[in-house]
């Protein structure tokens, strides 16, 4: 079996831009994880959220299993390896893909992480963490006005009436046994919008390493 983590960019971004500007692919390496990481292009520099096929029905699907026939044509796996937990993080406007995923991609999602990109598709996610208690959702936000605080507050309500058990840590309080033992965690940072992924601690990294949904590199 083999574990897969997709990265969905923003607005104005694509899979290279994105790649070098938040030092993913270093991040992810430091992580140590033995996963696959798989940048997914949706609306290359373009200054919105949609998605493109992948907001289809079973699109996500067929896209994993191009992945797993590609490392397999290439021998970096062997030919009866299997898809067994998946990731999906993403920036920004990454999150109405990442949402038509969860609702009918086709393939289970065990993790989602969310950089400040909560701006709508609340509930979409939150059907998503209802249905099965190991997933897990972690969602970093900011107060810089773009309004992912306000939609972060208004899921974290729905929640409350629903039952759902949260904590909403502030960033600079987070910490490895917080990542690990609470199924949805709200992360309030102070930082930029662009800022929150890997400047200064390193927000991938932090949160690949410490994911549940991931094994250790061998």
């Amino acid at each position: 079996h083999v574990d897969v983590v997709f990265w969905f960019h923003g607005w104005r971004n694509n899979i290279d831009s994105a790649a070098a500007y938040f030092e993913l692919i270093n991040q992810f390496m430091a992580s140590k994880r033995n996963a696959v990481l798989v940048f997914a292009e949706t609306a290359k520099n373009a200054p919105d959220s949609y998605g493109g096929k992948l907001e289809k029905e079973n699109v996500f699907k067929n896209l994993l299993n191009d992945v797993l026939h590609k490392l397999k044509t290439e021998k970096i796996i062997n030919k009866r390896t299997k898809p067994r937990n998946i990731v999906l993080a993403g920036h920004s406007g990454a999150f109405r893909v990442m949402a038509h995923i969860l609702q009918h991609g086709g393939a289970e999602v065990k993790q989602v992480i969310l950089f400040d990109g909560l701006y709508s598709q609340v509930d979409k996610y939150t059907v998503w963490i209802q249905s099965d208690p190991s997933h897990q959702f972690i969602n970093l936000y900011t107060n810089k006005g773009g309004g992912t605080d306000e939609v972060s507050d208004k899921m974290m309500q729905l929640l409350r009436e629903k039952s759902i058990p949260f904590i909403n840590p502030e960033e600079k309080d987070v910490h490895t046994p917080m990542l690990k033992t609470n199924q949805v965690i709200f992360i309030h940072s102070l930082k930029e919008h662009n800022d929150v992924i890997n400047k200064s601690d390193h927000n991938f990294r932090l949160f690949i390493e410490n994911s549940n949904a991931l094994n250790t590199s061998n």
